[in-house]
């Protein structure tokens, strides 16, 4: 299996009015986050099959991949270095860890990062220290922030919320709408597993959060209390 194989795969399923519609849902216009981003028009369960028929590509291989103006070259990319990431040695993620972020201006939309980041960033850095979270956190690329925000997915699974909640702190005065959504999203994921540690967060900082952002960590409350919150009554 080549690089010429896997674009030869995706071009066979593309599909033109699928592109325009997902040009316009990922914001590729001008002005936009996503500017300039070329799609095939190819729906994400027909890219990752893709994906697992070529996935013994070499890193060198999927490096290319990875650099491609076309988005869907870009995701396969990431699916790719995903399983080659659950399959690895140490020594194997340790590299692929370093590959991505050597590579994070590749991974410039927020379902790249999201169907990457907690796989292979969260994942690796279980059991370790965590200060390039924080660093990503405070970048001024939006995709790395929101790297670093995701990535902690892989943390509360296993009842870890600290560094959740320290990131979903430094992001709170964060402009962007993309990461309002996912600070709330991860505390949501908090309070799925302990109301009262997501409570306790939100309680202290929810007047100063983005609208958005509370809506999202919200959005599983019962109704009366999601609306003291939106009034600030709590």
């Amino acid at each position: 299996m080549s690089l010429n194989d896997i674009r030869i795969d995706l071009r066979k399923i593309a599909d033109l009015e699928k592109a325009k519609l997902l040009q316009r849902y990922f914001k590729t216009g001008k002005g936009e986050y996503a500017e300039g981003d070329i799609f095939l028009g190819i729906s994400v369960p027909e890219v990752r099959k893709v994906g697992m028929k070529h996935k013994s590509i070499t890193l060198k291989e999927t490096e290319k991949l990875l650099k491609s103006k076309i988005h869907e070259e870009r995701f396969i990319a990431l699916e790719i270095l995903v399983m080659k990431f659950d399959s690895g040695n140490e020594k194997e993620k340790k590299e692929i860890y370093d590959f991505y972020l050597k590579n994070t201006k590749s991974i410039n939309n927020w379902d790249l990062v999201d169907t990457s980041a907690l796989y292979i960033i969260g994942k690796y850095l279980i059991g370790k220290k965590r200060e390039v979270l924080y660093k990503l956190a405070k970048s001024k690329n939006l995709w790395e922030r929101r790297i670093s925000i995701i990535s902690t997915a892989a943390f509360i699974v296993n009842k870890d919320f600290d560094d959740t909640f320290k990131i979903s702190k430094i992001l709170l005065t964060d402009k962007e709408d993309l990461i309002h959504k996912a600070v709330g999203w991860m505390l949501r994921e908090v309070g799925k597993r302990d109301l009262k540690a997501e409570e306790t967060f939100l309680n202290k900082y929810y007047t100063n959060m983005p609208r958005t952002m509370l809506r999202y960590a919200i959005e599983k409350f019962p109704e009366a209390k999601r609306k003291d919150y939106l009034k600030g009554k709590i």
